[in-house]
């Protein structure tokens, strides 16, 4: 399976990371980079669920505390916190997250659109649900996480 497939059929790569006590997913070719969590600068007149801007390696990336965005309880990060910085139309922008634990190949066949009560609350970031190893990953597809106006304001912003 070192090669990513087996004999069931095609795999897709994905980063797993944790939020909470939730095990999400995201496609490995939407990660640009991990990096720890580091402090950022609050940017004033930002959605609250804008946790501030980094400079990375030269670059400024605005950065989105996922807990906030999704409506979950605001625990504070730990030593294990990172930031997924993803690209989006030209734009980097990091996402926080309680851990990255693996890169890991899941099967197709394991993978199944979200049922549509969750769909309906989560709106279009949540792309589908993966069972694997007798655990449970919540598809997310983080290009996704703000829409066009909120990532041109962004933009605008920093």
């Amino acid at each position: 399976m070192r090669n990513g497939q087996n004999n069931t059929g095609a795999q897709r790569q994905f980063v797993i990371f944790r939020l909470q006590d939730t095990d999400f997913a995201v496609p490995i070719e939407q990660v640009w980079r991990i990096v720890p969590l580091t402090d950022s600068t609050r940017v004033p007149h930002t959605p609250e669920f804008i946790k501030g801007v980094i400079n990375l390696h030269g670059s400024i990336v605005p950065v989105v505390d996922l807990k906030k965005r999704f409506g979950l309880a605001d625990t504070p990060y730990g030593e294990e916190a990172r930031i997924i910085v993803v690209e989006e139309g030209g734009q980097q922008v990091g996402m926080t997250v309680d851990g990255v634990t693996e890169i890991a190949w899941l099967p197709e066949e394991n993978i199944e659109p979200p049922p549509a009560l969750i769909a309906d609350i989560n709106g279009v970031f949540l792309t589908g649900v993966a069972t694997h190893n007798d655990r449970v990953f919540i598809i997310l597809d983080l290009s996704r996480v703000l829409s066009p106006e909120e990532t041109n304001a962004l933009e605008n912003a920093t």
